[in-house]
Formats: C-alpha cells, structure tokens, sequence
C-alpha cells in the first residue's frame, strides 16, 4: 500500500512538487495549512509529510523551526532541494496595468520584491496560505488580482501567464524537509539537525561549539528562535555534516548535552545535493 504523505495544498504548490519527487508512488494529502501538515504527521494521521524550511533568498520558515523544536513525535527524515520559478498569473483577458493585488504565500512575495517594486509598484500585496490557493481566488473572480506562483498553477486553474521567472534570483532554491515518526539511517552521506539552549552565562554559545569544532564536523547552519520565556533567551538551531551515530557526531552531542540546558535532536538523513 502506498505511503500516505502530507502537503500543503491545494494541487499546485511547491510543496506538491517537492512531496512528488520525494516519493511519486506516494499518496498525496493536501492540507490547507502548513500547521495542519505538520499535524498530521504528529498525530500519525500521515506517513510522512513534507514541508519548507528554508529559501536562498527569503530565509527560513519560523513556523517550521518552532514546530521541530516543539514536536514531539515527528523528525527529519529527509530533504528536498527545489528550484523555484515564479510566474505571474491572471485570470484571462487581464492586463499589466489593471493588476491591484498580488496575492501569493508571504514567501513568494518576499522571493519577488525586486520585481514588485520595478513592475507594480503601487499593487497591494496580500498573503494567502499557498501559492495555489492565490491561483484559486484570481480565478474565482477577484478583480483586479493577480497571483504569484509555479506555471503548473496556471495551468491548473485556467490562468494566463503574464511574466515568467520574476524571482530576484535565478538561484532561487527551496529546501523542504520530509518528517516522519523517526529519522533515518545511516546511509554515510548524512546531516543531522539538532537545536539546544544554551545556559546564560558568559561565553555559553562560544563554548558549545568547540565540541563540533575540535571534531572538524562541518557546521553547515546555524540560527536562533526566541525561547518564548523572556526576553533575549534564545534557542539556537544547527545542521552539522554526519549521521547521529557516527563516533564524532554523537560525542559532540553528548558533550553539548552537559553543556546546555536542553539538546534535541531533530533528526539524521540523506543528505541532498544542490541543483546544478
């Protein structure tokens, strides 16, 4: 039987694509948003579900990050690098200069400001939960709308393409993780994304990452979070090179343990090349 895999729907989001190339034998799952699709698979309603983390150009997703460091049940268990090229798209017979909204997820329009400022300067932009969802609004009949999104939208839902790759950047690449109840093995082409808070003290940052750095593991990100108990607290959160159960991966994580208030690790999993 096929696995059941959550997305964010509806048909014709990134997230679509990035769960089919994930696995295209799977049964896809959209889910209105992305805190349903990170239910899902908390609650084991999915197999798997896969989700954004972070863009070249916009940054990471903090809901994501704040959902990994507060599940319970789910882990990264893969990832997914996607290419990323935005169209701009318009009910038929609509023209340049009578686009009033942009409507599209707040990624995309962040992903799209040079083209905004230069092109409609003066259009209001409105975030919507998904790229395709914007598709389905302009369809359905919203005046002067326009949506942000992939062709394949337009495609779906009967929209013309006024412009094509209208990202800031033609590196524009998204990387979306797969979750699921554990993480994987060890196959020794691994990362490993782990989050920990470190004990306010002089230094306490500096000093947790010596165990990572006299190991010569490769820190390949690094970021905060608020902690959400007071002010200037922070959680920080760490991809490194190598599995959980490589020898250094794991003495550096039970150094770190002793080291900070808290250590979880999100997970160990394939990891992806970046598209050339």
């Amino acid at each position: 039987m096929a696995r059941k895999l959550a997305y964010l729907g509806p048909a014709g989001t990134y997230t679509e694509e990035a769960a089919a190339r994930h696995d295209p034998r799977a049964n896809l799952v959209p889910y209105p948003t992305f805190q349903h699709v990170c239910q899902a698979v908390e609650s084991g309603e999915v197999d798997e579900a896969v989700v954004p983390i972070e863009n070249s150009l916009y940054g990471s997703v903090a809901d994501i990050l704040d959902f990994l460091i507060a599940a319970e049940m789910s882990r990264i268990r893969g990832e997914v690098l996607l290419p990323i090229e935005h169209c701009l798209m318009v009910a038929p017979g609509t023209a340049m200069g009578a686009i009033k909204t942009v409507l599209s997820h707040p990624q995309s329009l962040g992903q799209c400001r040079g083209y905004l400022a230069k092109h409609l300067p003066y259009a209001e932009q409105a975030p919507t939960v998904s790229n395709a969802a914007a598709a389905v609004e302009v369809m359905a009949g919203r005046a002067g709308a326009a949506a942000i999104g992939p062709k394949r939208a337009a495609a779906l839902y009967g929209l013309s393409v006024l412009a094509e790759s209208i990202q800031d950047s033609r590196n524009n690449i998204t990387r979306f993780v797969v979750l699921g109840p554990e993480d994987h093995p060890r196959t020794g082409r691994d990362k490993t994304s782990f989050c920990y808070d470190v004990k306010d003290e002089p230094g306490a940052l500096f000093k947790t990452l010596r165990p990572i750095a006299e190991r010569r593991i490769n820190l390949t990100k690094i970021e905060s979070r608020p902690h959400g108990e007071r002010l200037g607290r922070y959680i920080f959160l760490l991809d490194v090179d190598g599995h959980r159960t490589d020898p250094d991966v794991a003495a550096a994580l039970e150094e770190l343990r002793k080291m900070t208030a808290m250590l979880k690790v999100l997970g160990s999993y394939p990891r992806a090349e970046i598209p050339g």
